[in-house]
Formats: C-alpha cells, sequence, structure tokens
C-alpha cells in the first residue's frame, strides 16, 4: 500500500499554492534552494558535459535554479508523474520534460550520467524507496545524488530514513556512497555512484 495518495497530496498542494516551492510541498523557496545547492555540490564542477535527469522534477524548479547560477548540464530531462506539474515545467523550462512513474517496471527510463532527485521519496514506503533508487541507479552511467527527509519510521505520511539505513544501502547495492547532513533540520542528502567522476567508465 502507498502512504499516500500521490496525486492528491500535490494536486491539494498546487491547488493551494500555484506553482510555487509550496505548491510542490516545500516550505519555501529558500530551503528548496539549499537542498538543490547541496545536491549540486555532489556533482562535478563542470555540468555542461553531463546529461541529467531529474527525477520528480515538479515545475522545473532545479533547472531554473542551474540556469540562474550558470551552471546548465549539457542536457537536463524532467520526469515527473504529476501531469499539470510537467505542463508547468515545459512551460517554465522550454526543456525535455516527460510524464513518467519511475515505480512503474514497465516504464522505460531514459539513460543518463548522473540521476537526481529532490523531495519526490518524501512520502514513499521503504519498499518504493529502494525500488526508486534501484531504477535511478539503473538508468544511470555514472550514480544517483538524493536527499530524504531525516528521522525515524514513525510518520504515517512522511517517510523518514536515518543516514546509516542509507549508508547500509549503498553497501547492500554495490555502490559508493557520500552522506551530508547539518544544512537543514530533519534533513540529509546522499549520492550513490556505480563509477566516481574521474574513473573511467569500463569497455
Amino acid at each position: 500500500m502507498p502512504r499516500v495518495d500521490t496525486q492528491t497530496f500535490y494536486g491539494s498542494a498546487l491547488m493551494s499554492h500555484g506553482e510555487t516551492a509550496q505548491g510542490v510541498q516545500w516550505n519555501s523557496t529558500e530551503t528548496q534552494e539549499v537542498r538543490f545547492r547541496v545536491l549540486r555540490s555532489f556533482l562535478p564542477p563542470d555540468l555542461s558535459r553531463l546529461t541529467l535527469v531529474d527525477a520528480g522534477c515538479g515545475f522545473g524548479d532545479l533547472l531554473v535554479y542551474l540556469e540562474r547560477t550558470g551552471d546548465r548540464p549539457r542536457h537536463y530531462i524532467g520526469i515527473d508523474v504529476m501531469v499539470p506539474m510537467v505542463e508547468a515545467a515545459r512551460r517554465r523550462t522550454g526543456g525535455e520534460i516527460h510524464v513518467l512513474d519511475i515505480l512503474d517496471e514497465e516504464s522505460a527510463l531514459p539513460e543518463a550520467d548522473v540521476y537526481l532527485c529532490s523531495g519526490a521519496m518524501n512520502t514513499f514506503t521503504r519498499a518504493e524507496t529502494r525500488r526508486f533508487i534501484e531504477r535511478c541507479l539503473e538508468a544511470s552511467r555514472h550514480g544517483f545524488v538524493f536527499n530524504l527527509l531525516k528521522g525515524w519510521d514513525t510518520s504515517p505520511i512522511y517517510n523518514l530514513y536515518q543516514p546509516r539505513e542509507i549508508r547500509r544501502l549503498a553497501q547492500e547495492l554495490g555502490v559508493e556512497h557520500q552522506i551530508q547532513e547539518g544544512y537543514l533540520a530533519g534533513d540529509f542528502s546522499a549520492a550513490f555512484w556505480k563509477i566516481p567522476f574521474g574513473v573511467p567508465a569500463p569497455g
């Protein structure tokens, strides 16, 4: 069983707050961009050679942020399950944005150097979180960078983890990992690397 109904959870926020950070269930644009900055810090200094998939792209705020900071990747692909958000992201960014459910095993995911996810796993179950991470890793050449809410798994709505659980998952999946915390209360970020940058790809 899903933890919440995604369409209702995000649809109500969109109806109440429009195309804003609150419309994707963040407290503010400022905290949303703190998370973007931390996730960006895991990536190489130069994004201009990378293909980046934004998994759960919402309104395309990550691409707007990267463009404002002069940091656009070579190719950006946004993915979201919410049709109104995809339509808004296409309009706001002019980027390649797809309606796609990453948890749907029948959905073919686009290949990319890196997958990145900010907030889209915040209402998942444990099983959904693991499968989402696995699928993003499978579709990436280098790895997957993401954030999660920090805490004990006691909320009926939100998906909370302890960083040590994510370290353990990285070990189970056989990938290198980095974790950063302390930038916001109740939040942490991680990078799972199949092939760390600077290491030649096999073959």
